[in-house]
């Protein structure tokens, strides 16, 4: 890869990772409240579905995760094993997919429309 693709990597990485560590306090202090005010999971999910502010914010939690995490394993194969760097790209890519397939499926049925 390019010295060029390397630091765009690294930026994507620690974009995201910035993102993510907001959806997370985000995420968490949700959680917290709504738990500590005496909310059930049903009563949880009933606010949440149907709201779009909440699928949006899900989805960019979605894609950020399939952008941090892809990159790191993409790395970590790469330090650790014997595989070339065309296989552990694919793998990447792969991995990529899949959360993005996953997690979206899992925000849209959040959303109610599942």
């Amino acid at each position: 890869m390019t010295p060029r693709g390397q630091v765009l990597l690294w930026v994507a990485q620690r974009g995201s990772a910035a993102v993510l560590g907001l959806c997370v306090i985000v995420h968490l202090a949700t959680i917290i409240v709504a738990v500590q005010g005496g909310l059930t999971g049903a009563e949880i999910l009933a606010r949440v579905r149907g709201s779009g502010a909440w699928l949006a914010f899900y989805s960019l939690f979605v894609a950020a995760v399939a952008v941090h995490g892809p990159i790191g394993i993409r790395t970590i194969l790469h330090e650790m094993t014997a595989l070339r760097r065309g296989v552990v790209d694919g793998l990447a890519v792969a991995t990529a997919g899949l959360i993005l397939a996953l997690g979206f499926r899992a925000a849209w049925g959040l959303y109610g429309a599942a």
